[in-house]
């Protein structure tokens, strides 16, 4: 794999080598890139040899391109195999970059670990680095854009409102009207995170929270297209006006933002209408004397980015409602008080299913 041109393996010993070289009472002999042991049998990405005063010992560092918790693990099991019998050796794992969850589990199997982002934690003989916080430079890697694509977040819908069921692929693809690959190729990727749980009857969210709070980092709610009006009505008149229009004339709809969490959470306190409209707004406003402006809104109307955002919603009082989990991610979205309404309905109604 290459990174920015670059082979990620290359990447790795020059960030080992920079890693070992701020140690002053330490010498770096040779470091070498697919190494193979004495019987010729296991190969290695990395090995160096260094010196520590009259001793000598081996870094042996397996390097991939994910991070990934399971992928971790897989690696550590890789590496002890061999470690194990060697007392010179010392095992690192390598990535481009290793979150906190992935390194508390390469502390605990005793392994180091080192990333291109300048993490790192190397422990061994009179050595103790250890440098943390540094934040992803490949956030926008090719495994978060297909996690969180349109298609993709209609699967992370269905998984987090129904956290308790199990799903098999087929079931799984026709209730989010995506493709058998979609659904497996985003099961891989929560796989590799850990937050799956599978079972014979087939795999739910195990870590529910972490997946919301990823994907809260890399949802864009101004993928919707947004118009804004004004009327002389409360928004929740024109609410109400609007579900008997769209279920008049049969367009689906979910109130959304603040209004939607005002359903749930009636502590939320709001002065505008937000409504997701699938089609027909057009029409729609015309028929309810909806005033588009620039300024001064009461009703904002979302064109959706995609139909998944309909996926959940609730009718509560006769009105159709976005599930929690879509009006927390558009929450968290919004400026002023929308992480506190969020906040609101993930504690309240969320977790509550959780």
């Amino acid at each position: 794999m290459k990174i920015k041109g670059v082979l990620i393996e290359e990447k790795a010993e020059n960030a080992l080598r920079t890693c070992l070289q701020r140690i002053p009472f330490l010498t770096i002999e040779k470091i070498v890139r697919e190494a193979r042991d004495g019987t010729g049998e296991s190969m290695f990405d990395l090995v160096a040899t260094i010196c520590l005063g009259q001793k000598r010992l081996r870094i042996i560092a397996e390097v991939k391109n994910n991070g990934q918790p399971r992928v971790v693990r897989s690696a550590i099991s890789q590496l002890k195999r061999y470690c194990e019998n060697s007392s010179d050796v010392y095992c690192v794992f390598v990535a481009p970059y290793i979150s906190p969850q992935a390194a508390e589990i390469c502390i605990n199997e005793g392994v180091g670990y080192l990333d291109l982002a300048g993490n790192c934690r190397l422990s061994f003989g009179e050595v103790y680095i250890e440098q943390r916080g540094n934040p992803n430079p490949y956030s926008e890697k090719r495994d978060l854009r297909s996690l969180y694509s349109p298609k993709a977040e209609r699967v992370l819908r269905v998984l987090l409102n129904n956290p308790e069921k199990f799903w098999r692929f087929q079931p799984l693809a026709e209730e989010t009207e995506v493709s058998l690959g979609q659904v497996s190729n985003v099961k891989t990727l929560l796989e590799n995170r850990e937050w799956l749980i599978t079972s014979n009857d087939g795999f739910r969210v195990k870590d529910p929270d972490s997946l919301l709070e990823e994907w809260t980092k890399n949802y864009n709610f101004k993928r919707n297209i947004a118009r804004n009006y004004y009327t002389l009505k409360t928004p929740a008149e024109i609410e109400n006006d609007l579900a008997e229009e769209c279920d008049r004339i049969k367009v689906n709809y979910a109130i959304t933002g603040f209004s939607g969490a005002a359903r749930y959470a009636p502590m939320v306190r709001y002065q505008r209408a937000m409504v997701y409209v699938a089609n027909e707004l057009d029409i729609i406003t015309s028929r309810l004397s909806l005033k588009e402006v620039t300024s001064g809104a009461n009703v904002t109307l979302l064109a959706p980015y995609d139909e998944g955002v309909f996926y959940g919603r609730r009718d509560v009082d006769g009105i159709q409602v976005a599930s929690p989990v879509q009006i927390y991610l558009d929450l968290m979205n919004m400026k002023g008080r929308g992480e506190e309404a969020a906040s609101a309905v993930l504690n309240k109604v969320i977790k509550q299913g959780w």
